[in-house]
Formats: structure tokens, sequence, C-alpha cells
């Protein structure tokens, strides 16, 4: 991790303990870092420290279910609902007022609907890798489970039914770690010669997604064996419960997010995404739509030959991205 300083809390906020990892000045605009799946605050780590150093007071949390954070045992618990309340929570706990949010993967969702729920606490956001998609008109499962046809399923299909996809992680944790890692990366899509539209995103009935995992000879500069390490040591005690508990609520979310479904996100707005990062390439639908959905839009950025952990592959340039839409969004308050 990039040498800065942070410090570690946890506290009761919404209901749950919440952990967060905090840097940079403590009267410096607040940046909220929400990660994806499967992760934790540390996925941000290159960020703390640009964001920190430029002044900004960065805090990465640990969204429920993982790491230090609280892991409730019912799966109505990790509705997108409670992780808004979450977000909010913790803003009035740091004894702030207004944020700035800044998600990727499933960080991203809970980023985009916090914005659109409260833009008087969320003032501005980033999503990574997933674009803002409104709920539909179609209940979610129904969706996918024709995106997937007769003799596949989409790997949110495949992660519905509790014990399956676990079957899979829970023997060798760190293992199927560090093939999603890296085969949904850039390098990992290069090289199983998949091109730019070959991202896991279907499963082959009777198969396991880890079938198609590719595992690297060398480890890729962004990702090294200590960073593996960490990541499985965060998993070390859990069954996965809540990190799935995300993917089987998107019936129940669609439901509670129904009379919002045509509110677009008003406030200064960026999106980044890689080239070959799976989200970006199924969502481009929504992407079309951004000019509607997210009408204070101030970039939408694709980087070459990225995968989909956009910030850890490309932190350098996430980083000035992120700097300059921190610029230009208070400019506009």
């Amino acid at each position: 991790m990039p040498d800065t300083a942070v410090t570690h809390h946890t506290e009761n906020v919404n209901g749950i303990d919440l952990h967060w990892v905090e840097s940079g000045p403590p009267d410096g605009p607040l940046v909220l870092l929400v990660h994806g799946f499967p992760e934790s605050w540390y996925s941000w780590r290159h960020q703390i420290a640009a964001l920190a150093h430029a002044g900004y007071r960065t805090v990465a949390i640990d969204v429920r279910g993982y790491g230090g954070s609280s892991k409730p045992d019912a799966i109505e618990d990790y509705r997108m609902l409670r992780h808004v309340g979450d977000n909010v929570g913790l803003v009035h706990a740091l004894g702030a007022e207004t944020a700035t949010i800044v998600g990727h993967d499933w960080g991203a969702p809970i980023a985009w609907t916090s914005a659109q729920l409260r833009p008087d606490v969320f003032t501005a956001v980033a999503g990574l890798s997933v674009p803002f998609s409104p709920s539909g008109r179609r209940r979610p499962t129904e969706a996918m489970a024709q995106a997937g046809g007769d003799d596949e399923d989409f790997y949110i299909s495949y992660f519905q039914t509790p014990g399956v996809v676990e079957a899979e992680i829970l023997p060798d944790v760190r293992r199927w770690l560090l093939g999603i890692y890296y085969s949904i990366s850039g390098d990992g899509v290069l090289a199983a010669g998949r091109g730019p539209r070959g991202a896991l995103g279907l499963v082959p009935r009777g198969h396991r997604l880890s079938d198609q995992f590719v595992y690297p000879v060398g480890m890729p500069e962004w990702l090294t064996e200590a960073d593996v390490d960490f990541y499985a040591g965060e998993f070390a005690d859990s069954d996965f419960f809540g990190p799935l508990a995300r993917y089987r609520n998107i019936d129940r979310d669609w439901e509670d997010l129904a009379a919002f479904s045509d509110v677009p996100i008003t406030v200064p707005s960026l999106f980044v995404a890689g080239e070959y990062d799976g989200p970006a390439i199924t969502g481009r639908r929504q992407i079309e739509r951004f000019d509607t959905t997210l009408p204070g839009l101030t970039r939408s950025v694709v980087l070459p030959r990225c995968g989909h952990w956009v910030q850890q592959e490309r932190p350098e340039e996430t980083n000035q991205l992120l700097l300059e839409f921190l610029t230009s969004a208070s400019r506009r308050s």
C-alpha cells in the first residue's frame, strides 16, 4: 500500500458496526469510497493516498458483510436501502453534512442510489465499472434468466441460489479470489484470448464460474501476492453470506426503488470503466441513456486495455480523473 497515514475506525452506524479507514485532513471535503465484490476498503489503497495528499478527508468503508463491519444474518439486511442508510449515517457520524461518494462494482450502484435518493447529502457521485441503471419495468431475475438462454446462466442468476457458488469458493478462498481478480482484469481477458466481449458473464449449465478462470504465470504489475494475501485474510472467517446477499436482493431492490425509477441523478457525476470491463460492455444501453439519467455528468471515460478492477489496474489515471472531477464538482456547488 502506498505510504500514507491511515487510521482505522469502527462505530455503530445505522444499527450495525461499520468499519472504515480514514486519511487526510479532518476538516477537508469528505470523500466516501465504497468497494464492490469480492473486495474491501483495501481496493481503494491507491486512491486513499492520492486524495488525502490533495487535501480531501478520505474515508473507505468495509461495506456491511465485509471485513471489520457487521455481518447480519438475514438476506434482506443487505438490501440497497440498508446500504444507503449506512452511507448517510456514516456522513453524520463523521460530523459532516455532505460528501462526494465514489463506488466501484457493487459499490457503484450503492453510490449511484445514495446520490439519487439523498442529493442533499451526496452532492457529487462517481461510479466505476457499473453504469447507473434506474429500476426498469421487468423483475431483474426474470430479465437475467432470459440473458442466459437455454444452456447458460447469467452469473448473477448463478449467484441466486444459496450454497451453489459458495461450494466453489470456500474450499480454497485465496485461489478463488486470485482467479476472479485476474480473469476479469485486462491482463486476464487478453491472456485468455477472450477479446473485449469475452469477460466472464455466462456460466454453462452444470459448470462452475471458476471453471472459466485463468491464472497468472507471474503476478501482474497491479496485483501482488501480498495484495491477494490481504484480501484472503479479510475473508478468512467469512462464509460469503453477506457479499453474496447483495446479489440476492436484486428483486427486493427493484420493489423498494420502484417509486424512483424515473428520478435522474442531477448532482455532478463521473463514470469510468475499462475497455474490457464486463458490466460496462453489457451496460452499453444504460451508458447511452446518460444524457437523461445523469444530466449532471461531467465525463464518461473508457480506459483502453483495462479490465474490471479499474482503480487498481489503472490507479494513476483513476486518481487523476477523480481529482479533476472533485475540483470541477466543487466549482459547481
